[in-house]
């Protein structure tokens, strides 16, 4: 067994930044050297195996796998979630059928900041709630770019608008771990994120509107980003605090669309804005070519996919899925590293298990609604579907080397401590630690593209860290899924499936310059948010009880 150590340096700030490293040489890399993820991303690897053993000391079998437990995991579920996603994309592309959808999008508005909200923010929402881990990215930078959009622009766009539903992501899979590693109850942990996320929420959609056409061309459908925001903040609070913290991004995502879609009825913009590059006729919504009936048609796999999505997240649905589950401990890695105080109370070994879970996963329920779809889409048999599905895999080569690359890079970070030292060094801001509790989620959900992980990751040194300092634990812990949302848009895992999404693979490094601002700028909202309702603003929030679970 190994123990794991979080001042190797002799001081917790140089121990942070030494362990920072492999991350600055990835963000120096796509950044700035802007060379491709798939090379950038091993490169940032072997730094980091370099630091884990020479600084760290770990043992380079433990590194080693780590690296693969955390590659296998990149690989499934998260890729084949994926691959799966782009592949009924990609039939409704090489049928025809998406040409339908295209059309009936155009019908309700041809404006490209109202289609963004519509694809991009509430029908994403939707997808997140249901699927996450990838999902809704990779559907609505393909829709958007088959709609016509330039793919930096729909990989950004979608990477920005994902950020308001992820805390509750996956039927609230975030919270429910956040629940779990803290032992707070969970659903005062949704009433304090659902009093923090509608502040940002409220404003997602005019922020990508002025991120595309500027602060000026934005104002002149101002009133439909207000109605999509409020409609979205609104459910989102009441949801979050009164109901389930399972449901917010669904309802959420629901009342958005049908807001709009009422909305638009009465309302239009008396400019419509497209890409410089593109003709503007200024004639408005174009004519609806399509019959009802074809237009459900084209729509109706992603109609199955939502709806197999959410019936996979379902707890009845688990308990008969879960038997399938195939679990086993990770050889040479699992209780052989022992993470100790202050991470955790007393000296604990830190398990490595994988779960194959080829029928429960998210991906098979897409792959289901696929197979289920090649029977609607019309002209179009097993005998198109099965060579589209390996096409599909092959288009995506890269970006599934980089996935499974980045998340075998942050397996490394976790098993070696060096994740653990980064979000020490937080801890010891003191008094000022409220307004930096959001940075550990952020941090985490940059490392493993997951607000998930990144509960796991940093939840219980939330709550240790908060009550050390005699602040609301619970705001503390809640924090941190909230800053995660803000990660996700420059997690190297979410830009490579938005680059694959899109064809771009090779380009993450122009996503990550055109995201990152948006990232930083974010997350100063929400650092200021929590610090003020540790203090000034503690009305805010529901009264704090100090039990447990």
């Amino acid at each position: 067994m190994w123990t794991q150590t979080y001042d190797p340096m002799g001081g917790q700030v140089l121990s942070a930044l030494v362990a920072a490293i492999p991350l600055i040489v990835l963000l120096f890399l796509l950044g700035v050297r802007r060379t491709p993820a798939h090379i950038a991303a091993p490169i940032g690897l072997l730094c980091g195996v370099a630091v884990a053993v020479a600084v760290w000391g770990m043992p380079m079998g433990l590194a080693i796998n780590s690296i693969f437990n955390g590659a296998v995991f990149g690989l499934f579920p998260i890729v084949w979630i994926v691959v799966t996603a782009i592949w009924v994309y990609n039939m409704t592309v090489e049928s025809g059928e998406f040409e339908i959808i295209k059309n009936s999008l155009a019908s309700i508005t041809a404006d490209r900041r109202l289609q963004a909200t519509f694809v991009a923010f509430a029908f994403g929402s939707f997808l997140e709630g249901t699927a996450g881990f990838g999902t809704p990215v990779a559907i609505t930078a393909a829709m958007l770019t088959g709609l016509g959009f330039n793919p930096i622009y729909a990989a950004a766009v979608c990477l920005i608008a994902n950020t308001a539903p992820v805390a509750f992501g996956g039927i609230g899979i975030p919270v429910i771990v956040l629940s779990q590693v803290s032992e707070l109850d969970i659903m005062h942990l949704s009433q304090i994120i659902g009093r923090q996320l509608p502040f940002l929420s409220i404003i997602v959609p005019l922020w990508v509107a002025v991120t595309m056409s500027g602060w000026k061309r934005s104002m002149e459908v101002l009133p439909a980003l207000l109605v999509a925001g409020c409609c979205f903040a609104g459910t989102q609070f009441y949801t979050a605090n009164f109901i389930s913290p399972y449901l917010p991004d669904i309802t959420s995502a629901a009342v958005t669309i049908i807001g709009l879609l009422v909305f638009l009825k009465v309302w239009k913009p008396k400019n419509i804005w497209k890409f410089p590059d593109e003709v503007d006729d200024g004639k408005g919504a174009v004519e609806l070519k399509y019959s009802m009936g074809e237009v459900v048609r084209a729509w109706f796999p992603f109609v199955l996919l939502a709806v197999f999505v959410f019936a996979w997240g379902l707890d009845a649905v688990k308990a008969i899925l879960a038997p399938t589950n195939i679990s086993f401990a990770w050889p040479g890695l699992h209780n052989e590293v022992i993470k100790t105080a202050p991470i955790v109370a007393q000296d604990a070994p830190y398990a490595a298990k994988y779960t194959f879970q080829w029928l429960s996963a998210g991906g098979t329920a897409i792959l289901i609604s696929g197979i289920l779809s090649v029977f609607v889409i019309p002209n179009y048999g097993f005998g198109k579907a099965i060579p589209c599905f390996f096409k599909t895999i092959y288009t995506l080569r890269w970006a599934i080397w980089t996935i499974a690359i980045i998340l075998g890079l942050a397996y490394l970070l976790n098993y070696s401590g060096m994740s653990s030292t980064m979000g020490l060094a937080m801890t010891k801001t003191g008094a000022l630690y409220p307004f930096f509790a959001p940075v550990l989620g952020w941090l985490g959900v940059f490392l493993t593209g997951s607000d998930t992980s990144a509960n796991a990751l940093f939840g219980a040194l939330q709550r240790t860290t908060g009550e050390q300092l005699g602040v609301d634990p619970y705001l503390m812990t809640a924090a941190n899924s909230s800053g995660g949302v803000c990660g996700k848009m420059i997690s190297p895992q979410s830009i490579s499936v938005a680059c694959a999404a899109t064809g771009m693979v090779g380009q993450e490094g122009a996503i990550l310059r055109k995201t990152v601002a948006h990232s930083f700028a974010m997350l100063i909202v929400l650092c200021i948010m929590t610090y003020l309702q540790a203090t000034v603003l503690h009305w805010m929030l529901p009264a704090y009880e100090a039990v447990v679970k």
